[in-house]
C-alpha cells in the first residue's frame, strides 16, 4: 500500500478519536464522510495511478479540514480565523474555511485529472479535458455543501455558517476546481 493511504487512514483514525475524546460529533462525522473517499481512491488507484502530488495534497487537506473544527487560536476556531481581511462584513473574505476550501478544490481537480486522462484514450482538446476537470472537482464541491447541510439539520449544529457562508465556499471551491484544472493542463 503506497504510504499516502496510510497516511491518510491513520489521520483519519486520530482524529475520529480526538473528535470524540471532544463530544465534537460534528468532526466524527465528517471524518466518516472522508473514509468512503479515501477508500475510493485506495482501490482505484491501480487504474487512475494518482500522482504523489494529488494524493499527498488530499492527505494535507483533510488534516487542514479536521484541524479547522478541532483547533481554537485563543476563543477562535481555526475555521473562522480570518487570514487577511480583504472584504469584511458580511463576507468576511479570507477567512481560513475560504482558503481551505479553495485548496481542497485544487486537489479535486488534480485527482480527477487522472480520471480524465484515463477515460479519454484518444487525443482530446486541452480545453475539453481542462472543463471536464473544473466541472467534475466543482461537482464535488456541491457534495461537500449537502455533506455540511446534512450536519446543520441532523446535529442541530449551526457551526458551519448559514447561506452567505455556503455561497462563498461554492464560489472558493469553483476557483479552486479551475485551478486545480489549470495546474493538472500544466503538468
Amino acid at each position: 500500500m503506497r504510504k499516502e493511504f496510510w497516511a491518510g487512514y491513520i489521520l483519519v483514525a486520530l482524529f475520529v478519536i480526538l473528535s470524540l475524546l471532544r463530544q465534537n460529533y460534528e468532526f466524527v462525522g465528517y471524518a466518516l464522510f472522508i473514509v468512503p473517499f479515501l477508500i475510493l481512491l485506495h482501490y482505484t488507484d491501480r487504474w487512475f495511478s494518482y500522482s504523489p502530488l494529488a494524493l499527498w495534497g488530499f492527505v494535507a487537506w483533510m488534516l487542514l479540514h479536521l484541524c479547522g473544527g478541532l483547533v481554537m487560536i485563543g476563543d477562535t476556531r481555526l475555521y473562522d480565523l480570518i487570514l487577511i481581511p480583504l472584504i469584511g462584513d458580511p463576507y468576511f473574505v479570507l477567512k481560513y474555511d475560504q482558503f481551505l476550501h479553495f485548496y481542497c478544490y485544487v486537489v479535486m481537480a488534480l485527482l480527477l485529472g487522472s480520471v480524465v486522462l484515463f477515460a479519454a484514450k484518444k487525443e482530446t482538446s486541452p480545453w475539453l479535458l481542462g472543463t471536464l476537470i473544473a466541472l467534475a472537482a466543482a461537482g464535488i464541491g456541491s457534495i461537500n455543501e449537502i455533506i455540511e447541510f446534512g450536519m446543520v439539520i441532523f446535529l442541530n449544529n449551526q457551526g458551519v455558517g448559514g447561506y452567505t457562508n455556503t455561497a462563498i465556499d461554492i464560489v472558493a471551491n469553483f476557483i479552486g476546481a479551475v485551478a486545480g484544472a489549470i495546474l493538472f493542463l500544466k503538468r
